[in-house]
């Protein structure tokens, strides 16, 4: 199966102090690498686009995304779609990017946005996934503000529903935060966080959506979760789900 995972990259643009003198350095991180390598062993064939990659190679046709069995979306706000350079710099018009993804899913592709602080509505609501035309695609119904959950002594997540994802699953290991919403009418809760959704799934047109609510990696993904027995197979049993 192809899948097309984008976003978990930033870069980190620091000033070190140190009395009188100061100096800068750079950094670039790409947090989805132990989840990419662990799909890759599992047979899935990745293509990662990281979040600056989005602006110039975003794909502007439906038949492009068509190559994939499955988008993921993780931690990369909608603005990065929206305001590609082409339009931003250059004042061109081009194709809608989130337009593309909701055909895309409407004409039977696999969709799974992961949480994270630029997911959903995000941090400061900057994500701001419920003010797009997206918003139709995903089984869940987003807040209107800042979503996030912040939990630093954890918070460990229970299935309620046994499903082909939760097989074997009772309890979670333990996450430091998550993104709240709520599960529409017709979409099916597998795992909550207290009272609310941790785990959803659900349709739109021919194609089947997924969202789980945490980091698939550091900061909200623990170690404990890292290193958990399920954390491969519970990944691949959701992109198995919505690639059928």
């Amino acid at each position: 199966m192809k899948i097309l995972f984008v976003g978990e990259s930033w870069t980190i643009h620091m000033i070190h102090a140190k009395g009188f003198d100061t100096f800068k350095s750079t950094e670039y991180v790409e947090g989805a690498t132990y989840l990419l390598d662990s799909l890759k062993e599992e047979g899935f064939d990745i293509t990662y686009m990281p979040s600056h990659e989005v602006q110039v190679r975003f794909p502007k046709t439906l038949e492009e995304l068509n190559k994939y069995d499955a988008i993921v979306l993780s931690d990369i706000g909608s603005n990065t779609f929206l305001l590609q350079n082409a339009t931003f710099y250059n004042l061109e018009k081009i194709p809608n990017a989130l337009s593309l993804i909701k055909e895309y899913v409407q004409n039977g592709g696999g969709f799974l946005m992961i949480g994270g602080y630029l997911s959903f509505m995000g941090i400061e609501g900057k994500a701001n996934y419920k003010n797009t035309i997206l918003n139709e695609v995903f089984p869940v119904e987003m807040k209107d503000y800042d979503d996030r959950a912040e939990y630093p002594e954890g918070i460990h997540p229970k299935t309620i529903k046994e499903h082909e994802i939760t097989a074997g699953i009772t309890d979670w290991p333990a996450f430091l935060g998550y993104n709240r919403f709520k599960a529409k009418a017709d979409a099916e809760v597998l795992v909550m966080t207290g009272e609310d959704p941790f785990l959803v799934t659900g349709k739109y047109g021919k194609g089947k959506t997924a969202c789980f609510a945490s980091d698939c990696a550091p900061h909200w993904g623990s170690e404990e979760f890292m290193d958990w027995s399920y954390y491969k197979p519970v990944w691949k049993r959701i992109l198995n789900h919505i690639c059928r």
